[in-house]
């Protein structure tokens, strides 16, 4: 995604959209740049909505997003309409609803809240594509060279894990994924979520990408036990054991910054945590990936 302020033509496309007589104003939703908060006037009082804004290298993604949304929305997953896209010669675009909820987080850990971050992947995970394509998921955040990554910084313990999860994953079946699902990306309203937004990353692949993504967030935020509250969740809502969690957990960790970098910065301005600091998240990644690790050997 971009940083650079949404033109005039495509404010003027949002104003076509939403009906609108002008804009308001435009606000960075994320680290100064994409998504922005456009805020317009009108006869019925004005509106927010959110655009995502690229360059064509992003259509793909936005795509992806555009696609899976409504999908997950028939499913009983609290997603934002999708309002419209446009793909130019020079910008990828996608205008949806402003949801009113906060991603903040409490610095002691919320087992409802986690257990009910679990349990919402695994209402994703159940969706029925209907024959719908998307693209294959095998890790969270595929758009994102981890491995180059880990090669210009190396990190023993990250090398060895993805050394030894190199090849094929588990067998077993697949569904919806978000792709990116942590707590930064869940918007609740009092103690209701509300919404899970950016679907970027959303394709088709194991319940563990999103399970795994989801069990290393909690254990980054409040430590080792509240990622077992995101499996209580996930188990009682699918009614049935998770498979491969330690796996599942290893990639997750491996698909990760060498220094945990924008990782953090994410963290604490979605979640509101500066006690979050970039040594304690590292401590706390390594630790869950040894942990993982060990676990993959004992089922072996």
């Amino acid at each position: 995604m971009t940083d650079v302020s949404p033109t005039r033509d495509q404010l003027i496309w949002v104003l076509q959209l939403v009906g609108g007589d002008g804009i308001a104003d435009v606000t960075p939703l994320k680290l100064g740049g994409s998504p922005w908060l456009v805020r317009w006037t009108g006869g019925d009082g004005g509106g927010r909505a959110v655009l995502h804004l690229g360059d064509r290298t992003d259509a793909e993604r936005q795509a992806r997003a555009e696609t899976a949304m409504p999908i997950a929305d028939q499913h009983g997953v609290p997603v934002p309409d999708v309002l419209g896209s446009r793909l130019d010669d020079e910008s990828a675009m996608l205008l949806i609803e402003w949801i009113d909820g906060r991603s903040t987080r409490p610095v002691e850990p919320d087992v409802e809240r986690i257990e009910a971050l679990g349990a919402m992947a695994a209402v994703i995970f159940r969706a029925n594509l209907g024959g719908v394509r998307l693209a294959e998921v095998t890790r969270p955040i595929d758009g994102v060279d981890f491995a180059a990554m880990r090669a210009a910084h190396p990190h023993p313990l990250l090398d060895e894990a993805a050394r030894r999860l190199d090849g094929a994953p588990p067998e077993g079946p697949t569904g919806l994924v978000h792709g990116d699902l942590w707590s930064g990306n869940a918007l609740w309203n009092g103690d209701d979520l509300v919404a899970v937004i950016d679907w970027d990353c959303a394709g088709v692949g194991p319940a563990g990408v999103d399970l795994g993504s989801l069990r290393l967030d909690a254990a980054l935020a409040w430590g080792p036990e509240a990622a077992e509250h995101v499996l209580a969740g996930w188990e009682r809502e699918a009614g049935e054991r998770a498979a491969d969690v330690a796996y599942w957990d290893a990639v997750a960790a491996v698909n990760t910054p060498p220094d945990l970098g924008w990782f953090v910065e994410g963290t604490v301005d979605a979640l509101g945590r500066p006690d979050l600091t970039r040594e304690l998240m590292v401590q706390r990644r390594d630790a869950f990936l040894r942990d993982a690790l060990q676990r993959l050997d004992a089922e072996r």
